[in-house]
C-alpha cells in the first residue's frame, strides 16, 4: 500500500435488535443483540464496513466516544500507522473512566483501520496477518438454560446444530449444581455423537470445589475445553487449581481487555486456550500482541464470538482454532441477516471471507431499521 492515505472521518452506528426470548447463561441475561458499525473514510474515498461487539448497555456511548473523542485524535494519521494511532487512543485510558467501554470503542476504530488497509492493498485481514488458512472449523454456542426445557429438548438442540453444519457446540453450564449440569452435558454428548466437538462454558459460575467436581463428572465425555470455570474475583489462581485437578483443557480470556490481562492468565498457568476478544480488547492490533504471547507459551488461540472478525484473526495465525457463532436463528439476527454476504457453512467448516479487509457487506435496510443513534 502506498503511504499517504489518511484518516478523513469516522462515524459509528449503534444497533439494537430485540430477541424473542432470554438467551442468558449462568450469570447473565441476553434480551437483545447489539453491535456497533464503524465507517472510517480515508481522504482517497475508501470506507470501512465493519461491526464489533455485543455491548447491550453502552452502544450509544461507544458510538459517542468514537465520534467525539477518538475520531478527532485519529484524523490526519496515515492509515498504515496503526500502532501510532492505537497508542494515541490508548493513552485516553490512563485517566479515570470506564476503561472497558473505551477499549471497545478503540477496537471499533482499530478494526476499521485494518479493514481499510486491506481494501487499499486488495488483501484480506487474514492475509495481512500471515494468511495461514483459508477456512476454519466452526462451532455454535448453545445449551442455554430456559424454564421448562427438558433433557430431551437439549438432545434435539444438539441434533439441530449438526443438521446446521456445525462442527461442535460450546455448551452452557455453571448455573446448576455440578451433578445436574453434568447430566445435561451427558445428554448433549449422546445426542451429538462422538465426533462432535463439545466444550463447556461456566461463565465464571462456580467455586473451585464445584468446578473440580463437575470436571471429574464429565471427563469421560471427551470435553474439548472447560471455559471460565470459576468466580471472577480470583479467577486466574482458581482456574490454575482446576487445571491441575483435571485433564480437561481450561479456556479463558474473553473477560480480559488487554494483552497484559492475557499475560496474567499465562503467568498463572491457568489456561490451555485463550479466547481473547478483539472487539473487547482494543482491536486487531492488541489481539495480535495477545496471540504472540500465547504462541510463545504454547497456548492455542480461540476467540469469543464475533465470527466476522475472528475468522480472519484465527486463520491468520498458526495456533488459531475454531470460529464461534450462534446457529440458533433467534439468538443472533446479525449473523443471520445483517451480515449480507456471510460465507456458507459446509460440513463444520467456514471459508474465510475472501474480499479485501474483513470482506463484509451489511444489509443497509436492517441498519436503518435498528440503529439507535
Amino acid at each position: 500500500m502506498m503511504r499517504g492515505m489518511r484518516v478523513h472521518s469516522i462515524d459509528a452506528i449503534p444497533i439494537d435488535i430485540p430477541l424473542a426470548r432470554n438467551f442468558g447463561g449462568s450469570t447473565y441475561a441476553v434480551l437483545k443483540r447489539s453491535t456497533v458499525i464503524t465507517r472510517l473514510a480515508t481522504d482517497e474515498g475508501l470506507v470501512s464496513e465493519v461491526y464489533n461487539g455485543d455491548n447491550r448497555e453502552h452502544g450509544v456511548e461507544i458510538a459517542r466516544l468514537i465520534r467525539e473523542e477518538l475520531a478527532p485524535r485519529a484524523r490526519g494519521f496515515d492509515v498504515v500507522e496503526r500502532e501510532r494511532i492505537w497508542q494515541t487512543l490508548f493513552a485516553l485510558t490512563h485517566a479515570s473512566r470506564d476503561r472497558k467501554t473505551l477499549m471497545e470503542a478503540i477496537a471499533c476504530v482499530d478494526c476499521a483501520l485494518w479493514d481499510v488497509a486491506g481494501k487499499a492493498e486488495r488483501r484480506s485481514v487474514c492475509e495481512l496477518l500471515g494468511g495461514v488458512r483459508r477456512a476454519l472449523p466452526i462451532i455454535t454456542i448453545g445449551g442455554y438454560y430456559r424454564e421448562g426445557k427438558t433433557l430431551a429438548d437439549l438432545g434435539r438442540e444438539m441434533e439441530a446444530y449438526r443438521a446446521a453444519g456445525m462442527a461442535g457446540c460450546k455448551f452452557k453450564v455453571g448455573g446448576l449444581a455440578p451433578q445436574d449440569d453434568a447430566a445435561r452435558v451427558a445428554v448433549a454428548r449422546r445426542a451429538a455423537g462422538a465426533d462432535f466437538i463439545l466444550a463447556v462454558d461456566a461463565n465464571r459460575g462456580w467455586s473451585v470445589e464445584d468446578a473440580v467436581r463437575f470436571a471429574h463428572l464429565v471427563e469421560p465425555l471427551d470435553i474439548h475445553w472447560f471455559e471460565e470455570p470459576c468466580h471472577w474475583h480470583d479467577d486466574a489462581a482458581m482456574m490454575a487449581t482446576v487445571r491441575r485437578a483435571t485433564r480437561i483443557p481450561i479456556t479463558a480470556g474473553q473477560s480480559e481487555i488487554t494483552s497484559q490481562g492475557v499475560r496474567r492468565l499465562l503467568d498463572a498457568g491457568a489456561v490451555d486456550f485463550v479466547n481473547f476478544d478483539a472487539s473487547e480488547g482494543g482491536g486487531v492490533t492488541e489481539w495480535r500482541r495477545a496471540a504472540a504471547l500465547c504462541a510463545a507459551a504454547g497456548v492455542r488461540m480461540a476467540h469469543h464470538e464475533e465470527p466476522q472478525i475472528a475468522q480472519h484473526l484465527l486463520a491468520g495465525v498458526p495456533h488459531g482454532t475454531y470460529v464461534e457463532c450462534f446457529a440458533d436463528p433467534e439468538r443472533d439476527p446479525v449473523w443471520q441477516a445483517l451480515w449480507a454476504n456471510r460465507p456458507p457453512i459446509k460440513n463444520g467448516v467456514m471459508d474465510v471471507s475472501p474480499g479485501p479487509g474483513f470482506g463484509l457487506v451489511l444489509d443497509d435496510a436492517l441498519v436503518r431499521r435498528y440503529r439507535t443513534g
